[in-house]
């Protein structure tokens, strides 16, 4: 790598920024790219090709999404303490496409399988903070370009993993899953190379643990403390009843340090904190909804959905299971603008939505998903029209931009500066708990390893009438207590008001 600069300042200039955002934005489309190629053919190829239990799957893919959520919060510490933002994107970079390559062999071994996936929670851990930390370096001190930089990293995210989710599903129909891995593997080593190529364009970026080498010893600490994390998450993953206990440690732990944290605190933070509490919890509930986009309707896609979408009778587009996800990341890039326009005309007429107003729609939209998947299914004989998938995935995918896509928003606006980290740290470990409730719940619409032929349509209708309704009970409830919510928010306008004008 190449050497630092000792005078970041002289070289900070607006085409300098513009080209170290290239060199990040370039590495994370890749990264997206396999990650989310590698989720859209993961359940299906457990499912077909390994022969497992939908039960097993799920649970499996409700574990691997906690560790993926949960291990940022080290990778954090490893790039602001030990070894360096870029240091720590690098070895994250290899984890990940080592974890796809190690898939790709995986056709007949459950051991490699696990030890992919544990790779792949690992390095995310690694990758997912320190790529958004360089975006922040990169144009700090400049909140307009940051928040324009910030807009355009996100649609990165976006392209790379639509991309992947059209075009390795259609690798696994047609040449294999190992294919499609691989594809997730050599996208992410293209993206790594061209990163080491330009590193010298993120010199002046680097902060004073990237200004100074790095002893040997701590790089050797450091790889066997990975490799030490890497075999526990394949352990975790090994077993149903451990990952489940993990999952309810964690959520008792967060809890508890939640509640002493509540009790220290002073009188002028509470109302804060009460907010920052409640809202990550309406927040986080969504993800047991998203994580059925990984587990039981790329399934119901698979044996019950038709994956020809036709127009007076003429097929326009064929579609397999696997690509159904990537309608997720396609109403999300056309709904995102219309959304932000919509909350500045808001704004601008006095008359701006609170985060619990926002968070009761988006439940509504999705009750409104599942009761359409729910009444096309109960209704249906054979296979269900594609044309339901769009719709209900039009507004789950509404939903997400009114619920858990607020949870940074949460945080920065309720919770004490003092604490911003930690509750960071917490949203996502929330995040993890509640996918991995959702692919308990996805079991309920699960099949017996053995079944080839179609399910039949009575799981899935069960299953969907079930998340649908107990998106309703979330509405009526959000709807209760929203006056509680006004009235902590009112509290700590008034307390932020005094301490202003005290200050």
């Amino acid at each position: 790598m190449a050497s630092f600069s000792s005078s970041p300042a002289v070289q900070d200039t607006g085409a300098q920024r513009r080209r170290a955002f290239t060199v990040v934005l370039a590495i994370e489309l890749w990264e997206r790219f396999g990650y989310y190629g590698m989720q859209a053919v993961l359940t299906l190829f457990m499912v077909q090709q390994l022969r497992m239990a939908d039960t097993a799957a799920n649970l499996m893919m409700g574990a691997f999404s906690a560790l993926t959520y949960i291990t940022p919060a080290l990778g954090g510490v490893l790039g602001d303490r030990v070894l360096g933002t870029r240091r720590t994107v690098v070895m994250g970079t290899v984890s990940l496409a080592l974890g796809y390559a190690c898939l790709a062999a995986s056709l007949n071994s459950t051991t490699l399988l696990l030890l992919a996936m544990a790779l792949i929670s690992t390095g995310n851990g690694l990758f997912k903070p320190n790529a958004g930390n360089l975006v922040r370096r990169i144009y700090e001190g400049d909140d307009a370009a940051l928040d324009a930089a910030f807009t355009l990293y996100y649609m990165s995210v976006n392209v790379g993993s639509t991309v992947s989710m059209l075009l390795t599903p259609w690798l696994q129909v047609h040449y294999g899953a190992p294919v499609a891995f691989a594809t997730c593997s050599g996208g992410l080593v293209v993206g790594l190379l061209y990163y080491l190529w330009r590193s010298n364009w993120l010199d002046y970026t680097a902060s004073p643990i990237e200004q100074k080498g790095i002893p040997l010893s701590r790089f050797g600490l450091v790889g066997l403390g990975l490799l030490l994390l890497t075999l526990f998450n394949a352990w975790i993953l090994s077993s149903d009843g451990l990952a489940r206990i993990c999952v309810i440690v964690a959520g008792v732990g967060l809890a508890v340090i939640w509640a002493v944290l509540y009790g220290r605190a002073p009188a002028e933070e509470r109302p804060g904190l009460k907010l920052t509490y409640l809202l990550s919890l309406q927040g986080t509930i969504y993800l047991i909804y998203y994580q059925q986009m990984i587990t039981s309707l790329t399934l119901y896609a698979l044996r019950d959905v038709s994956g020809d979408f036709k127009i007076a009778g003429v097929t326009i587009l064929h579609m397999s299971a696997g690509q159904f996800q990537a309608l997720n990341s396609l109403w999300i890039m056309a709904l995102s603008p219309i959304l932000a326009t919509v909350y500045n005309r808001f704004g601008a007429q006095g008359r701006d939505l609170s985060i619990a107003r926002k968070m009761l729609i988006g439940y509504a939209m999705v009750a409104l998903a599942f009761g359409v998947w729910w009444f096309a299914t109960a209704a249906t004989t054979g296979l269900v029209s594609p044309w339901i998938m769009v719709v209900g995935y039009g507004l789950l995918s509404f939903a997400e931009l009114l619920t858990n896509g607020l949870g940074l928003a949460i945080i920065a606006r309720y919770a004490p500066a003092r604490l911003g980290g930690f509750m960071m740290g917490g949203l996502y470990l929330l995040w993890g708990i509640a996918m991995y409730v959702g692919s308990v719940i996805a079991n309920e619409a699960a099949m017996p390893a053995d079944v080839a032929t179609s399910a039949g349509n009575v799981l899935y209708a069960g299953l969907f009438r079930t998340l649908c309704e107990i998106a309703v009970a979330i509405v009526v409830i959000l709807a209760c207590i929203e006056p509680l919510t006004r009235r902590w928010d009112r509290q700590h306008i008034t307390v932020n008001k005094k301490l202003s004008t005290i200050s």
